[in-house]
């Protein structure tokens, strides 16, 4: 079963999230746009906590037209704080529980430096969108990115 991460401090959606698409049924039941949308089960994490399940529903009438739905139910804690407020409060109150000791970072980079010198390039992209086409490229064997934002998920 193939697994892709997309990570970066640019992207246009601050999301956590794992989205675990199900696999086409073996006949289409709905339009040909529709096919190309899978069922799924959405875990995210941050900025909220939330679970859904989304599906396609057929729309009213007597044609076989469908629209893509999701049902979600989220936890938010009102009184929990920023992360950045939080990890400043802690340092400012000395408490290091979510902060990393000197050794982790330095055996962390112990595994990561390699990794940085195996001399293979660089994509750039543009801040704010969904990275460099080489992610698209490296995807698209398999099946396609999913841009999430506050309201929607969609293809890329």
């Amino acid at each position: 079963m193939p697994f892709f991460v997309r990570t970066s401090k640019h992207l246009p959606a601050k999301v956590t999230e794992v989205l675990v698409e199900f696999k086409q049924p073996p006949q289409a039941v709905f339009s040909r746009e529709m096919a190309q949308l899978s069922n799924h089960v959405r875990f995210r994490l941050w900025p909220e906590v939330s679970i859904g399940v989304g599906a396609h529903t057929k729309l009213p009438g007597e044609a076989m037209h469908g629209h893509p739905v999701e049902l979600s139910v989220c936890s938010t804690l009102a009184e929990e704080m920023p992360a950045y407020e939080r990890l400043i409060g802690d340092a400012m109150r000395g408490d290091a529980t979510l902060f990393a000791r000197q050794d982790g970072v330095e055996a962390a980079w112990r595994v990561v430096d390699p990794i940085l010198d195996t001399g293979r390039d660089i994509h750039v992209y543009e801040p704010g969108t969904w990275g460099p086409e080489a992610a698209d490229d490296l995807i698209g064997k398999v099946n396609s990115w999913h841009a999430s934002d506050d309201e929607t998920l969609h293809s890329k």
